[in-house]
């Protein structure tokens, strides 16, 4: 089986951990049934031109680069920026085409899997088109919880959950999205949530995980992960942590791991409420680090507005760590019982109560570590070839 992988979302040299469950489940997939694997990521097209980071970054990145053994192709296609979003899976089409061509020359495909349904989803099913291939899409979460709010994306969208041969999304949340809004037909989707590789995420005593990590072996620790960016309710966690320090004089650290553009808001409010002893902003740490993070943790804090299937939950769990989080798409999937965390609403009194319950309890490291690595990317990888082979079948 020769699958085509199509997504804005993969790894490249210079952001080796974006978007890493996509080339996790891929590898995954690889080791089952001879599966051959090439990536086509597309990227906005951007001169050399230093007058945005963000933009600039794009500029930089390889047209081909081989990642642990994956041939990856980074064709560009044009963006405008906060306008004609309607026509950015167009362009992308447009943009990579040439792209695939070659590709198709000695690669003969047999199938297009796609992630993110718009705008990759739909430059995916115009290629399937174009090439006569079946096209599986993967939903992540921001695709089905934003975009559809846009009139012509959502109609777009449409189209390209109907033209495709099955549709997998990470949790059953999103899949209902999808079809009670989006007009996909149950019999197309499948519910496939993401793994852990249990070989990086597994429990160790959290004495030992903070005397590695040269922290205080005896004060508690809250670690949270996820990018520096409203949704992800750090600001909330900050205010809650203040009224903590005040209130019930908790001993306890937190730090806050990830890069975005919320970096200056956090720290100016940090500052504010005089918390520069409590909270520690870590920057971006690789992934195969964050184990270590995860068991120095004595609890794993999530306040985000919306999710797919946050990793970061189930990298946790699968380390025993119990998790404080809210209540939003996928993660009630994930945390299926009070003996693995507590839900909170996002707001400020809710995340000092959800704190204040988790941080004293006595929970069972081990049992949590059990049920956290039940789910493995070996699971996944065999799930997602079967929907491959069906869909392959059906054409």
């Amino acid at each position: 089986m020769k699958v085509l992988t199509f997504s804005t979302l993969f790894p490249n040299h210079l952001q080796p951990d974006y978007a890493v469950f996509i080339k996790n489940r891929m590898a995954a997939v690889q080791k089952y049934n001879e599966v051959e694997l090439k990536v086509v990521a597309p990227v906005p097209f951007f001169p050399p031109l230093r007058v945005n980071p963000r933009w600039y970054r794009f500029s930089q990145i390889k047209r081909f680069e081989v990642l642990d053994g994956i041939e990856i192709y980074h064709p560009r296609y044009l963006v405008t920026p906060k306008i004609g979003m309607s026509l950015y899976g167009l362009n992308m089409f447009l943009g990579s085409l040439q792209t695939v061509k070659a590709i198709q020359r000695t690669f003969p495909f047999d199938l297009i899997d796609a992630h993110y349904i718009y705008p990759d989803g739909f430059a995916a099913i115009l290629l399937g088109k174009y090439f006569h291939k079946p096209v599986v899409l993967s939903a992540r979460g921001t695709d089905i919880n934003v975009y559809p709010k846009f009139k012509m994306v959502r109609e777009i969208m449409k189209y390209s959950l109907k033209q495709s041969s099955a549709v997998i999304s990470v949790s059953s949340s999103l899949g209902e999205i999808m079809t009670t809004l989006l007009g996909l037909s149950p019999e197309k989707l499948r519910i496939i949530p993401n793994g852990i590789d249990a070989d990086i995420f597994y429990h160790a005593e959290k004495t030992v995980a903070k005397k590695k990590m040269g922290l205080p072996e005896k004060k508690k620790m809250v670690v949270s992960v996820g990018s520096l960016i409203e949704l992800k309710g750090h600001h909330i966690l900050t205010d809650a942590i203040s009224l903590l320090k005040k209130e019930d004089k908790l001993d306890f650290h937190t730090c806050i791991i990830g890069e975005g553009d919320y970096r200056e808001v956090l720290e100016t409010k940090i500052r504010h409420l005089g918390l520069e002893k409590d909270i520690t902003l870590m920057g971006q740490i690789p992934n195969a680090q964050l184990a270590d993070w995860y068991n120095a943790a004595d609890i794993f804090f999530l306040g985000s507005s919306r999710e797919g299937w946050p990793n970061v939950v189930s990298e946790a769990l699968a380390c025993g760590t119990p998790v404080v989080a809210t209540k939003v798409y996928g993660i009630p999937e994930i945390i299926t019982s009070e003996d693995y965390g507590l839900f909170v609403e996002r707001d400020t009194k809710d995340f000092v109560r959800g704190i204040r319950e988790a941080l004293p309890r006595k929970w069972d490291y081990e049992n949590i570590c059990r049920y956290g690595q039940g789910r493995t990317w070996k699971i996944v990888g065999g799930e997602v070839c079967s929907v491959f082979t069906e869909a392959i079948n059906q054409k």
